[in-house]
């Protein structure tokens, strides 16, 4: 019992480190508000069994690599793949 514990803990702990480190999703208003800096656009395809937070965290890695802190889906859709598009700001 105390290892499955101590196991729960570990996990959540990891889940909650690394979305720190992951990008955040904002809306459009934000972005303008704040003057958030636009550094691009990312874009990707998912099967269809996706759920909406896959994709989430999916452009969340993009918005990452393309050296953002932030992004706003722009675009999702899609019938035998989901298929979003979000902007990158810094």
């Amino acid at each position: 019992m105390k290892m499955f514990r101590t196991l729960v803990i570990a996990i959540a702990a990891g889940c909650f480190s690394l979305s720190a480190l992951a990008a955040t999703e904002i809306t459009k208003e934000q972005a303008k508000e704040n003057n958030y800096e636009k550094v691009g656009s990312v874009n990707l395809a998912k099967k269809a069994t996706a759920s909406p937070t896959d994709i989430k965290e999916a452009l969340s890695k993009l918005a990452d690599e393309k050296g953002g802190k932030y992004f706003v889906i722009i675009a999702e859709g899609g019938n035998n793949q989901i298929e979003a598009t979000a902007e990158v700001y810094k």
